[in-house]
């Protein structure tokens, strides 16, 4: 197919996505006030314990099968390489610009973790209802696209709230994590205490200097044991803090709780017979989730072009952040995905699907994920500054989807 035919294809999902999250942010406005916070809280609420659950269920449902789940192994690889190598990238822009302490963990996730739900939900199956999409008969075409998108969109959740999710926890849980430090060595020696709270009158009443009373802490925090079990208890406590920190219920999110039970459905005949098919008993189980779940894609876009509108209020910009984030979403990863897709086609890692390997590089290619600002918003630090990064990221995905989706499209046909 000619490259701009290509290019005219890949342009009209994208261009879908920017009228309905255009739409999103007019609702946004002051001037109209529909889509205000409140409203975007419960619109937001609505999608992630309802809509998203729904259409990843009855996606995986309708198309996996047991056979088709083995086929798609390569998929959790691909998706866990585009955390890490994002990580390592984000790990190098932070030491080529001086970012924030409390903005590093933000600038980590933005670079780790891609929008492995919404987009490939809407673009893919999009692309396919194409009338010259290069990936053949329109139905089959648009089913197994929902598949792929929806076991993408089911890893991205489990990858973003695990990894990224602790990523930002601990960047902002340093200063707490030294106070527990302090607390545990003072609790551990109580010969110290009384030598600190000494410290602690004297630098009241007698006013020392600031260098004296950080080597006062310095000997308070300095616990009389052997080097050995010094360190042992030391790496103890790390793991400690670490497992602590480590939040293990928002692995099951509402998306991933309804991927598993799409999965298990799918893959299991009776469950299969029984729920999935024009001749099942409980066909009329599958169709309302079905139904529930055609309103994610259109509430999720909305919400996109809504959150948005944070980053138009006058946040100052972070303009080195913003570029080096948007060249290693949009060009660095991109480029390396290129090199490990083509590279496990050609030792036959993956099957020969063109619409599977488009989706594969299309994940090395998404701007950051929502759930960011959603994670920002948690532990409250950053807000602002996400939503500029997410309004400048936004913005230059309609190209960057574009010009990326005709090259993938080219490079797998």
């Amino acid at each position: 197919m000619e490259f701009w035919k290509l290019f005219v294809v890949a342009l009209m999902p994208v261009l879908k996505v920017l009228l309905v999250t255009a739409v999103g942010t007019f609702l946004a406005l002051d001037r109209f006030d529909i889509l205000n916070e409140t409203a975007r809280k419960h619109l937001n609420t609505m999608v992630f314990f309802v809509f998203a659950p729904t259409l990843v269920c009855s996606s995986l449902a309708e198309t996996i099968t047991f056979k088709s789940l083995v086929m798609l192994w390569f998929m959790p690889g691909n998706v866990l390489l585009t955390f890490i190598i994002g990580t390592v990238l984000g790990w190098l822009l932070l030491k080529t610009t001086r970012v924030p302490h409390h903005l590093q963990g933000l600038v980590l996730g933005c670079c780790a973790a891609g929008n492995l739900g919404n987009l490939p939900l809407i673009i893919v199956p999009a692309v396919c209802k194409e009338r010259s999409n290069p990936f053949g008969d329109v139905g089959v075409c648009y089913r197994n696209a929902l598949a792929y998108a929806s076991l993408s969109m089911a890893l991205g959740s489990v990858y973003t709230w695990s990894y990224v999710y602790n990523i930002i926890r601990i960047y902002n849980s340093s200063k707490i994590s030294n106070e527990v430090n302090l607390d545990d060595s003072l609790k551990s020696h109580p010969e110290n205490i009384s030598t600190c709270s000494a410290g602690a009158l004297v630098t009241t009443q007698d006013g020392l200097q600031t260098d004296q009373v950080k080597q006062l802490e310095i000997e308070c925090t300095m616990p009389v044991e052997p080097a050995e079990v010094r360190k042992s208890g030391k790496i103890m406590k790390q793991l400690k803090i670490l497992a602590e920190k480590i939040n293990l219920k928002v692995l099951f999110a509402p998306a991933t709780t309804g991927a598993i039970v799409g999965l298990i459905i799918g893959a299991v005949p009776p469950f299969r017979n029984l729920l999935v098919g024009d001749n099942a008993p409980l066909r009329v189980v599958e169709d309302s989730v079905i139904m529930l779940g055609a309103a994610g894609i259109p509430a999720m876009t909305l919400l996109v072009g809504a959150n948005l509108i944070k980053g138009l209020k006058g946040v100052r910009k972070q303009l080195p952040v913003i570029v080096g984030i948007v060249v290693v979403r949009f060009i660095a990863l991109p480029i390396i995905g290129i090199g490990i897709v083509k590279g496990a086609v050609h030792l036959g890692l993956i099957h020969n699907d063109p619409l599977y390997q488009f989706l594969l590089l299309l994940q090395f290619a998404l701007p950051p994920a929502v759930a960011i600002s959603t994670i920002t918003q948690l532990f409250g630090a950053g807000e602002g500054e996400c939503s500029v990064i997410m309004l400048a990221t936004y913005s230059c995905s309609a190209v960057s989807l574009t010009l990326w989706c005709t090259f993938f499209m080219w490079l797998v046909l």
